[in-house]
């Protein structure tokens, strides 16, 4: 098998900049529409819906309706989505290395454009 095959079938699952953020927001447990929402800044309702469907169709995330008035909905991690931990782990690790070496190397754009969101973020 070619490493590239696994590789790709996983970006394909976990793909954009939304999946990810919806994932940890749910590693604290079970959480409502409007939760994630307001826990994973930036992103629409109508791209957190679309973003939802597709981990409940991978089968990272499940969705619960309970019956009662008003209805509630819910979404939370399935066991299958704890073998991401892992590679989150990975992702946070380097994600904090490489935005040490951008900062460390002030010459090049990238890391004047780092340094300005770096600068955004702070204030």
């Amino acid at each position: 098998m070619s490493i590239l095959r696994p590789i790709r079938d996983a970006l394909d699952v976990l793909n954009g900049k939304w999946k990810l953020p919806i994932i940890v927001a749910l590693t604290f447990g079970e959480k409502r529409f409007s939760e994630i929402a307001r826990e994973v800044h930036g992103i629409t309702d109508r791209v957190l819906s679309k973003e939802l469907q597709d981990l409940v169709m991978n089968g990272l995330v499940k969705r619960t309706v309970e019956d009662s008035f008003p209805i509630k909905v819910t979404y939370a991690l399935t066991p299958h989505s704890e073998s991401l931990g892992e590679v989150i782990e990975a992702l946070r690790k380097w994600g904090v290395s490489h935005r040490e070496f951008i900062l460390k190397s002030p010459t090049t754009e990238t890391a004047q454009r780092a340094h300005a969101v770096a600068n955004d973020q702070l204030n």
